[in-house]
């Protein structure tokens, strides 16, 4: 028999299953109440817009240049839109600046291919997006807390990355309602960050995959924003601004987008090219289409009812949960991260859960790059109405009491 593991490149084994991908499984499961998967719902998508955009498509002359191939740069109506929509949040840039991916999920592979070589370091958030650190782990990279107060010096970045043979090449974060955390970076923060990558000279990652999931509170100016006013364009800045028609639209489509830099639009376009040659043509005209008639009253219906799917989240976790437990208060997203006392394990509490409450959720460790805190689990409220919400916190919170009544 063919020893696969022996001919495998060495980053293969740094390649994990995904945990959410496999808790995703549970949502065919009619018993289980999920705050697994961190998905749109799909009773909200505008899915009669989608049947009439596909509609206008294959009944117009453009039905030809919509199932051709396409330039790898994307469909320029769209990054024509997508230029307009971001300049509304103090971005100025030309379509040109402007790429199409298949989902944000590979604007960070791409992102991590262009940075990456092995042993050089990235600087992420302690926890950070799953997704963003599988797509890393394939560029062969070590990872170190990113500290956004201000409490660690760029020598001291320099010097762990040194150690490990290589050097810092990027900071990744997701400034607003992030995933898992659901926290926001307030603008301190987000001017420190700017100051420590001038130190480092290291590109910024803003991931804005939930830049439109505002619920309440006061609107902060993405870090690519605050960017370009200190250094008068766009053309001179170190951020690279990532987003996704997942959460707002359609996920299946897989039409996401970078904003950056016209020498980083030139090699993304460039892996395009040696990849996939270009995101699907018609899925980015039905986009456009859609985004173009209703896509602000789209994002106020999607609003409207996750923010009152927080909200019952939010209450049934002070109503049911235990004292010693704490969690975020979201003012957006689709997520609240829960901190269970010292040395519960949130992977053994997710078995009993499903074992004998039937309620899903993603342990906490999966989002650290050491794999520790293992007290920790991600809470989706998006895919559960408020009745289920209580419900499913009700019979958690019962397990947990009861988990650490035994362990005292």
């Amino acid at each position: 028999m063919l020893d696969w593991e022996q001919i495998f490149a060495t980053r293969s084994s740094r390649m994990r299953a995904s945990e959410i991908r496999e808790l995703l499984k549970l949502l065919d499961q009619p018993d289980i109440i999920s705050f697994a998967g961190g998905i749109p719902d799909p009773a909200l998508f505008p899915d009669v817009a989608f049947k009439e955009a596909y509609s206008d498509i294959f009944s117009s002359a453009q039905v030809g240049s919509a199932l051709q191939y396409s330039v790898s740069e994307g469909y320029k109506p769209l990054r024509e839109w997508i230029a307009r929509d971001v300049a509304r949040i103090g971005i100025d840039c030309t379509p040109d600046n402007v790429f199409i991916t298949s989902g944000s999920q590979q604007a960070l592979d791409y992102l991590g291919k262009l940075f990456l070589s092995p042993n050089d370091t990235a600087l992420v958030t302690w926890p950070t997006y799953l997704g963003a650190l599988s797509a890393f782990n394939a560029y062969e990279p070590n990872y170190d807390q990113l500290s956004l107060n201000g409490n660690r010096t760029p020598e001291a970045y320099r010097d762990t990355a040194a150690k490990t043979g290589g050097a810092v090449k990027f900071a990744y974060l997701s400034a607003d309602f992030s995933n898992p955390t659901g926290e926001t970076i307030d603008l301190a923060a987000r001017e420190r960050l700017l100051a420590l990558a001038d130190e480092l000279d290291i590109a910024i990652l803003e991931d804005a995959a939930y830049q439109h999931l505002r619920y309440d509170g006061e609107a902060i100016p993405p870090i690519m924003a605050l960017d370009i006013a200190r250094r008068g364009g766009i053309e001179n800045t170190r951020t690279i601004y990532s987003g996704s028609f997942s959460k707002t639209l359609a996920p299946g489509l897989r039409v996401g987008f970078v904003v950056a830099a016209m020498p980083v639009i030139r090699k993304l376009v460039l892996m395009k090219q040696a990849a996939d040659l270009h995101s699907s043509t018609i899925n980015q005209i039905a986009i456009e289409h859609v985004a173009s008639r209703g896509f602000d009253a789209q994002v106020a219906k999607i609003r409207a009812v996750y923010s009152k799917r927080r909200d019952a989240m939010l209450a049934a976790l002070d109503k049911y949960m235990p004292k010693t437990a704490t969690w975020t208060r979201p003012e957006g997203g689709m997520f609240v991260w829960v901190t269970l006392p010292e040395g519960m394990d949130g992977a053994e509490l997710l078995a009993k859960s499903i074992a004998t409450e039937k309620v899903a959720f993603v342990p906490g460790k999966a989002f650290y790059a050491d794999g520790s805190n293992a007290n920790t689990l991600r809470m989706s409220f998006s895919c559960a109405d408020e009745a289920m919400i209580d419900e499913g916190i009700k019979r958690l919170g019962r397990l947990i009491s009861s988990a650490i009544r035994a362990a005292a």
